[in-house]
């Protein structure tokens, strides 16, 4: 970010656990001042704890923020303005994951996983834009997946979600350039955090379901992922680099494995890829 001599400002959302927490942290390590967006603010002690031994604590601002709420994102908002005064980077990464097979998925689920994942995104980036563009200035980071890019069976509320993501980021992209507002989306592939055992691990199929062995595999495949998945750390600390330089990427794939998954998808035909994507669950 331009260094304007001010010490700079983050929101990070979804901040209690998971990448939410870690990115909390490498951003005051790297002299941001962090306003640590949490649903339940008593389940803020993780990050608390973290931050201090970190040495970091006094860079850390938690704010109750409920991204499906209005109210709390309408406060948090005039927060960020009334006490810091101006906002460089909002790193959108609350979400919830929810698994199950499209036929069998209830639709309040559909519409608890979007409320979540999308439309909370969407109001906490509406909430921000006035004051970055009132600055002139902001980097807005959206913690996005491969499943925003590549579909699987059994992901289908998680992968709609993000695709959906993706979308909005690529226009959002385009709408806040003019205004001196960048945007830049973060792909990780499965890393060990709380979202797989909160979310695809519970999945479940109801008595006689005709998905019941396609279960069993994807369970295998989820479960298998995420004890392989990297160091979360290192998601947290690409996104503190990413708030951080003068131009980065419009995404950033991580780690290599996802990347090669990613060209693969665009280098063979659709069907290929998907018999590669049935053998690959097939084998787990």
């Amino acid at each position: 970010m331009e260094d304007t001599g001010k010490e700079p400002v983050a929101l990070v959302t979804g901040s209690s656990s998971g990448f939410g927490m870690l990115i909390c942290v490498e951003l005051a390590l790297r002299g941001f001042n962090v306003v640590a967006g949490i649903r339940r603010l008593e389940a803020a002690g993780m990050l608390m704890e973290a931050a201090e031994q970190a040495g970091v604590r006094e860079r850390i601002d938690a704010v109750r923020l409920d991204v499906t709420r209005d109210t709390d994102v309408e406060q948090m908002a005039e927060h960020i303005r009334s006490r810091h005064g101006c906002l460089d980077v909002l790193v959108n990464n609350a979400g919830t994951a929810y698994g199950g097979f499209i036929e069998e998925v209830p639709a309040e689920v559909w519409l608890a996983q979007m409320n979540t994942n999308f439309h909370g995104m969407v109001r906490v980036t509406q909430a921000v834009l006035p004051l970055m563009r009132e600055q002139g200035k902001g980097r807005i980071i959206q913690m996005s997946s491969i499943s925003g890019r590549i579909g699987f069976p059994g992901f289908g509320p998680y992968a709609s979600s993000k695709f959906a993501v993706e979308g909005f980021s690529e226009c959002l992209a385009l709408e806040a350039r003019p205004f001196g507002i960048d945007v830049v989306l973060v792909e990780p592939g499965a890393y060990g955090t709380p979202i797989w055992e909160k979310g695809f691990t519970q999945m479940s199929t109801r008595q006689g379901s005709p998905y019941e062995s396609m279960l069993d595999k994807v369970l295998a495949f989820s479960r298998k992922s995420a004890s392989q998945g990297g160091d979360p750390k290192e998601v947290a600390r690409q996104v503190a680099h990413i708030a951080c330089m003068k131009r980065p990427a419009f995404r950033y794939a991580l780690p290599r494995s996802t990347r090669l998954t990613i060209r693969a998808k665009g280098a063979v035909p659709g069907r290929l890829f998907q018999r590669l994507l049935a053998i690959v669950l097939e084998r787990s």
